[in-house]
């Protein structure tokens, strides 16, 4: 796990004034240190500039970047952020065409791959990453990112045909004429979609992102994008029982691949089905080394007595943690972070996302990745089993099935009518909205045999993976790259993923029990009192003191004329806003964000847009 970042422009001539363009990519580099602190590395060429930041997973000592190989009289280099797990059978194959290896990293196969199949090598890769490949005798640079986009890659063109690419957005900004800028789109972005935002919008004015599932080629000849994975609409024939049997081996596969490393893994243990399962798995494959598997949970100070409970999280999670440590006899470590900490954070939240973020959601696995990174590099998390088995209640509830919009925010009222009227009216937030629905919704082919509402599913399991379980991703990804420690994610394995996405709803909602695939391919993994209890989210706080801190921080916000989030609201509105009670059980977003996160929002949208020195153009 690691960062790249690094330009390309074909007349670039970047020798000639060397000591100039380094300091560019070594201040690349800094901005993104926290994702690789191990180990960073800079190429300089006429044409192109990469710069890599390394968290040592794989080949500690030898697998260094930017990393070069000739082949043929013809060099290649490359710069990768990520882990393939299907290296072992990519390098057979490579060592059977005559290619030898001085390394054992991945990253040597991944260019070795390319330089032997070509471009879309990619569509044979396992793994989640986005990697930069420059061919220095066609003085032209391809850009990768992973079909689910686990891994970030930001990029833009300036004016003058120079293509400028990150990890992270705050690097791009480190490229002189490169600045942050919001237009009316971007606001949209944040008022409307947020914490989501468009799948390959960078938010910020003339920035993108590179979607999942393609790559970009830039030379002379000037800039293709080619898409090479999307997930597939197939009639699935199988019958039940082969349906569990199958899932239950794809699921063991993946994450089974995903323990390789060479340094000691963990995992996130909440006590809910989906961590319980992938740390089942890991703590069994462990015990066949010898070795005893590391399990975290989280929660907050005091929260079992201030819990309230409600439709999305009925009830507290660590009696489920104690019996599932007890059952697999981990070494169990119970994390927990107060409220001045989880508000305090609120901000480094930001500075990890380059953007407002899910609030205390995102806050909360900021502090604990910290605690946990003290102590481990890798870690499995069970991120993204509800997207594909069905685990929200917009799978099954009629009314969120027939909302026609994103149905984790069916109505942007609470967003709008904290908002300044006329901005509220210039933004037109429902049409915005509303466009990329339908737009969203185009891409993915229905099955003519399907009936209006399987129809209706597929379409928001294709938005869920889409944008909901990319905005999670993008969480998992930067809470824990902040602190450099890798998340990986089995339940998004590619093959796992394209599988079940095209299982029947009858299967995965058996019996009136969401996500009963799951829990029927997973017997025996876990005891049944895990296995079948109600689904459980990622924790929150239910403390009073939590609220009244942001009201407190909101109150200052709004009554210092300084305060650049102030043009955008109604502060008569936000004021009577802080004085009303919160409802917890009715999110504006998802299924966590309500009335405190709100407020966290604002607080966050305020100190991005003061940190970063924004400049909007409306």
């Amino acid at each position: 796990m690691c960062s790249i970042s690094g330009f390309y422009n074909v007349h670039g001539r970047y020798l000639e004034t060397p000591g100039h363009f380094h300091d560019i990519l070594s201040a690349m580099n800094a901005k993104q240190k926290h994702r690789g602190p191990d180990d960073d590395g800079i190429l300089l060429m006429d044409t192109c500039g990469l710069s890599h930041t390394r968290l040592s997973i794989r080949d500690i000592k030898a697998g260094l970047q930017p990393m070069s190989r000739t082949v043929q009289g013809r060099t290649f280099t490359i710069v990768f952020n990520g882990e393939i797990y299907n290296t072992d059978e990519l390098k057979r194959e490579l060592i059977l065409r005559g290619y030898s290896f001085s390394t054992t990293s991945d990253t040597e196969v991944l260019l070795f791959s390319y330089i032997y199949y070509g471009p879309d090598f990619v569509k044979h890769i396992n793994g989640i990453f986005s990697f930069a490949i420059y061919d220095h005798a066609e003085e032209a640079i391809l850009l990768y990112r992973d079909p689910f986009g686990v891994k970030p890659l930001y990029y833009t063109f300036l004016s003058d045909r120079t293509l400028v690419f990150a990890s992270e957005r705050k690097a791009l900004f480190c490229y002189p004429g490169t600045f942050p800028r919001l237009d009316k789109k971007g606001l949209c972005e944040i008022f409307a979609l947020g914490p989501s935002k468009t799948p390959g919008c960078g938010v910020f004015k003339g920035i993108d992102e590179l979607k999942p599932g393609h790559y970009i080629r830039y030379d002379r000849f000037g800039c293709s994008i080619t898409c090479y994975f999307r997930i597939q609409s197939i009639p699935h024939t199988d019958d039940y029982q082969t349906t569990v049997e199958k899932t239950s081996d794809l699921l063991n596969a993946a994450v089974k691949r995903q323990i390789v490393s060479d340094v000691p893994i963990c995992t996130f243990l909440s006590g809910g089905i989906d961590s319980s399962i992938v740390s089942a798995i890991c703590a069994e494959e462990l015990k066949k080394q010898g070795q005893v598997l590391d399990t975290y949970s989280f929660d907050f100070t005091d929260n079992s007595r201030y819990f309230k409970s409600n439709a999305f999280q009925p009830e507290q999670d660590r009696p489920y943690v104690d019996q599932m440590v007890s059952f697999l006899g981990t070494k169990h470590h119970y994390l927990t972070c107060n409220m001045e900490e989880l508000a305090d954070l609120l901000y480094d939240s930001v500075l990890s996302r380059d953007q407002p973020t899910m609030a205390d959601v995102d806050s909360s696995l900021l502090y604990f990745c910290k605690l946990v990174s003290e102590n481990n590099k890798v870690v499995l998390t069970g991120e993204c089993a509800d997207e594909i088995f069905g685990g929200y209640p917009w799978f099954y509830r009629e009314d969120l099935l027939a909302s026609d919009t994103f149905p984790w925010m069916t109505d942007l009222t609470p967003r709008k009518q904290l908002l300044d009227p006329e901005f509220a009216d210039a933004l037109q937030m429902d049409d915005y909205v509303k466009n990329l629905y339908h737009q969203i919704i185009s891409e993915i082919p229905v099955l003519p045999e399907e009936s209006n509402i399987e129809k209706s599913r597929r379409r928001i399991g294709y938005m869920n993976i889409r944008m909901f379980m990319q905005t999670l991703l993008d969480r998992m990804d930067r809470t824990s790259m902040y602190h450099g420690l890798e998340a990986r994610v089995p339940f998004a394995d590619i093959h796992l993923m394209q599988y079940v996405f095209n299982v029947p709803w009858k299967y995965k909602y058996r019996n009136q029990t969401e996500k009963s695939l799951l829990r029927h391919a997973a017997v025996n993994l876990v005891p049944n009192e895990i296995l079948f209890r109600k689904k459980s989210p990622y924790p929150k706080t239910y403390n009073p003191l939590y609220e009244t801190i942001l009201a407190d921080r909101l109150r200052e916000v709004i009554h210092d004329p300084a305060s650049p989030v102030n043009r955008f609201l109604d502060k008569k509105a936000v004021l009577q806003f802080l004085e009303s009670p919160k409802d917890y059980g009715k999110p504006w977003y998802g299924q966590l964000m309500a009335g405190p996160q709100m407020m966290a929002y604002l607080l966050q949208v305020n100190y991005w847009l003061k940190e970063y020195q924004i400049a909007v153009e409306l």
